[in-house]
Formats: structure tokens, C-alpha cells, sequence
């Protein structure tokens, strides 16, 4: 990790709101070369990490056999680390679009409060 990301990366905490990992991840894609990936390319990642959260989900659930040659490339691959990929490629798809995930996902549950779930 250079030295621009660890100084970056210093100033993650767990107790930071969605608008801050956002702000986040605007400066480290600018390092790490991503800030000019389209929307669409973040889409297609995006998709590509749910994937491999399904994979890592399946290796752990026994009914779902997985071949576990063709996993061994990807052994690190924990579920976790795969739910915060889905997570930080969501983030940088919002900031893409300039959109405040955090205040999108207020407004998403006022509507579902009043949804009626069968």
C-alpha cells in the first residue's frame, strides 16, 4: 500500500457515517485510478462482487457444493470481505452519480414504513 492510501486509509474509524466512507472513497478512487469509471462500469462491478459474495456464501452452506479447485485462486475470500467489496463499489456507483446514499436510504424507509408486507 503506497503511502497516499495508508495515510488515507488512517482515517477510517468504525464509528464514521455513510457521508463520510463516501467522501472516502471519492479520494481513494482518484489514488487508486478509478474516479473516471462510468456509472455503468461501477454497475457491472458491482454485479461482479454480489457474484462473489454468492460464491463465498455457497462455500460456507454445505447444501450448495462448490468445487473447491476452482476456488482455491480465491481462497481470502471471506464473506465479509466480500459483503465490504458489494460496499465499497455501491459507494463509489453513488458518488458517480452524486448521489447521498445515506439520505437516499432515509427516504427509501419512510416509503417502506408505509408498505404493507405480506
Amino acid at each position: 500500500m503506497d503511502i497516499d492510501q495508508m495515510e488515507l486509509y488512517k482515517t477510517l474509524t468504525e464509528k464514521m457515517e455513510v457521508q463520510e466512507i463516501q467522501k472516502y472513497f471519492i479520494k481513494m478512487a482518484e489514488i487508486r485510478g478509478f474516479a473516471t469509471q462510468s456509472p455503468s462500469e461501477k454497475l457491472l462491478l458491482l454485479i461482479e462482487e454480489v457474484g462473489e459474495l454468492a460464491k463465498a456464501i455457497r462455500k460456507e452452506d454445505k447444501t450448495f457444493p462448490v468445487d473447491k479447485e476452482k476456488c482455491k485462486k480465491n481462497e481470502g475470500d471471506s464473506i465479509e470481505g466480500e459483503l465490504a467489496d458489494v460496499f465499497i463499489v455501491l459507494c463509489t456507483l453513488c458518488n458517480s452519480l452524486n448521489i447521498d446514499l445515506a439520505n437516499c436510504i432515509l427516504s427509501k424507509e419512510k416509503i417502506n414504513i408505509n408498505r404493507k408486507w405480506s
